[in-house]
């Protein structure tokens, strides 16, 4: 186990880097960087000297190892509208954000579990066609139009929620409703096919004939092996879940990392957009890395080396 740890470590020390070129390369995509960040009244001289002061002027690989020193301190610049550390104004909406998604992802095992329990035990009968037809409504929605449905219907008609910003759990239901709901989904469908495939096994069967009651050979049995797909999907989906936040937290004006990046963008933030990026990809790895580690639980046939 400790070997793996050792390794995983190093794979994701790895793909970090991977993450750091692909953050820096994007810099020069839209060519010369020094206009771009930099007032829309600024004088050729001013960029000029700009391009200087940042480095700019020097050779590519000098700039990427400089940025990459940079970044091992943790320093990503001072963000150019809020003159402060780009990397502290990423850091304080961090928590706002693993909030948001965490919420989701409880809003998504809430509808998910149930359902996919509940349409493989009735597999084929109204109550499979309706938590289908709700696994597919689901991942169908836009979550952007969701959002604004239910701030339609809760917000403005029936006045029950907020619509927006950031307090106590009111004001984090319909934002977490709408990042979870596609998730929640994907994990019914899973869970349904997984929990048939694990119904069918042996070891249930025998489960069975030695009498145990139906609620025991499900919940001991065949529910844990059957949440190891499930438990895959979610690791994977955290970067979804956080992805997605960008556009739920626009949508209900929440103050988190994803509405932040989205004004750094427009407001061609550089140093904000690089911290983002990087941030969020470190919370996927960690997340991943958790989820492999969490296999070892649902099934002790699964041994690292």
């Amino acid at each position: 186990m400790f070997q793996y740890l050792i390794r995983r470590v190093l794979h994701s020390l790895l793909v970090v880097l991977g993450v750091s070129m692909i953050v820096f390369t994007l810099l020069y995509l839209t060519g010369d960087p020094a206009p771009l960040m930099l007032p829309m009244e600024a004088t050729v001289q001013d960029i000029a000297e700009f391009r200087h002061r940042m480095g700019f002027d020097r050779p590519l690989y000098e700039q990427y190892f400089l940025f990459l020193s940079r970044v091992v301190h943790g320093d990503f610049g001072n963000s150019l509208r809020h003159g402060q550390p780009a990397l502290q104004l990423v850091l304080d909406r961090l928590p706002a954000t693993l909030e948001l998604t965490l919420a989701a992802l409880f809003i998504s095992l809430l509808i998910a579990i149930p359902a996919g329990i509940i349409s493989a035990l009735k597999k084929d009968s109204v109550y499979d066609a309706g938590a289908m037809l709700m696994a597919l409504t689901g991942q169908c929605m836009p979550s952007f139009w969701l959002g604004i449905l239910l701030i339609l219907i809760f917000a403005v008609g029936l006045r029950l929620l907020p619509a927006s910003g950031r307090g106590g759990i009111d004001h984090l239901i319909l934002p977490a409703i709408t990042l979870g709901m596609a998730t929640a989904a994907v994990k019914t469908r899973l869970l349904r096919s997984s929990l048939l495939e694990v119904l069918s096994k042996d070891y249930v069967r025998t489960a069975r004939a030695k009498g145990l009651a139906e609620k025991v050979v499900l919940l001991r049995h065949a529910l844990k092996n059957a949440a190891i797909p499930v438990v895959t999907v979610i690791g994977l989906q955290m970067g979804t879940l956080m992805g997605g936040a960008i556009i739920t937290e626009t949508v209900f004006a929440y103050p988190g990392m994803g509405l932040l990046a989205i004004q750094a963008i427009r407001n061609r933030d550089i140093p904000v957009v690089q911290a983002f990026v990087m941030v969020i990809a470190v919370v996927i790895i960690l997340m991943n890395l958790l989820v492999d580690l969490f296999y070892t639980y649902l099934d002790p046939r699964v041994k690292y080396t």
